[in-house]
């Protein structure tokens, strides 16, 4: 197949790397500054599911999509930081002659209704991702934990799109594991429930997913996220795995805390770098849409205000 990758960094090249590794012709669309060591030594992925490298000339690389033709895709994989959707969104809808799905692996939620109102039903796909990726230098990623399977869906819940189909099968032929589903809003829901719970306490305290599970002050922090995005998620209509909070505690403190146990937040690394988070996609969202539907969401509006309180101060030093 072949694969536009926008908005390639650490996700964007991992997958990249694996699916070019795999045979597949793949083109990156990244920040100019990841283009020299790129050019000069290609992609590596190292780490939870094994060793992937490809030359310099087995990947294409781009910094815009100006005078690309997008018949020459079977798929565009959109893997941008969700601040950075509308205008990835933009410049997809401006590719000549492109007409193939275009998938969002991005983080939180609200992606895949952005690709619906744009390219329609048809072309709009999502992919949650439960994988933790790091670049340990450009060029090279390390996996370094994984919850889950990455699960791939369309827009119309009941249905299997061939195009997730095609996928999942591509992505786990290439080495990460990955499964078509038939409710793609569940899973992106079972993900915003994680990733509201976890990443932005732990970017607020600096500290690492399994360090939150240890102290019964943190804990009471993540249960009263975990019921609130529960409440907003069941009052919009949507659902998770779960029949309720305490069933989806009892799975998130065994399994899933474990599973990514030493893993930094993406919230917290943004910060240590002096770059934008994705708060709005997260807690940030579920006191949104809180808000729009009456719920009240004491805890997670806290939380948002203190990660946007870091947020300005990094931007400031930057």
């Amino acid at each position: 197949m072949r694969f536009l990758i926008y908005g390639a960094g650490a996700l964007g090249q991992a997958i990249g790397c694996m699916l070019a590794a795999d045979g597949h012709q793949v083109d990156l669309v990244l920040r100019p500054r990841f283009l020299e060591a790129l050019h000069s030594s290609g992609l590596e992925v190292t780490g939870l599911f094994g060793e992937y490298r490809v030359p310099p000339a087995q990947i294409g690389l781009l910094t815009s999509l100006k005078k690309r033709n997008g018949s020459e895709y079977d798929a565009v994989l959109l893997t941008t930081k969700t601040y950075d959707t509308d205008s990835a969104i933009t410049d997809i809808v401006g590719l000549s002659q492109c007409y193939c799905p275009v998938v969002s692996l991005q983080n939180g939620c609200g992606n895949l209704e952005k690709l619906e109102e744009r390219l329609g039903r048809e072309r709009s796909l999502a992919a949650r991702v439960i994988t933790g990726f790091e670049i340990e230098r450009p060029g090279r990623v390390r996996i370094t934990v994984s919850a889950d399977a990455v699960h791939v869906g369309g827009c119309v819940r009941g249905v299997i799109p061939g195009a997730a189909k095609r996928l999942a099968e591509a992505l786990t032929h290439a080495g990460l594991p990955s499964i078509a589903v038939a409710d793609v809003y569940q899973s992106l829901f079972a993900k915003l429930l994680y990733n509201c719970a976890l990443n932005p306490l732990g970017a607020v305290l600096g500290v690492h997913y399994g360090a939150l599970a240890e102290s019964d002050e943190t804990r009471m922090i993540m249960d009263r996220v975990i019921e609130e995005t529960f409440t907003v998620i069941a009052t919009m209509g949507g659902n998770t795995p779960w029949p309720d909070t305490a069933g989806y505690r009892k799975v998130f403190y065994s399994q899933l805390v474990p599973a990514t146990y030493h893993h930094r937040p993406s919230m917290l690394q943004d910060l240590e770098n002096n770059k934008p988070t994705e708060v709005e996609a997260m807690v940030g969202y579920v006191a949104a849409q809180g808000r729009k539907y009456g719920v009240a969401t004491p805890c997670c509006d806290l939380l948002a205000a203190l990660v946007r309180f870091k947020q300005q101060r990094a931007l400031q030093r930057s």
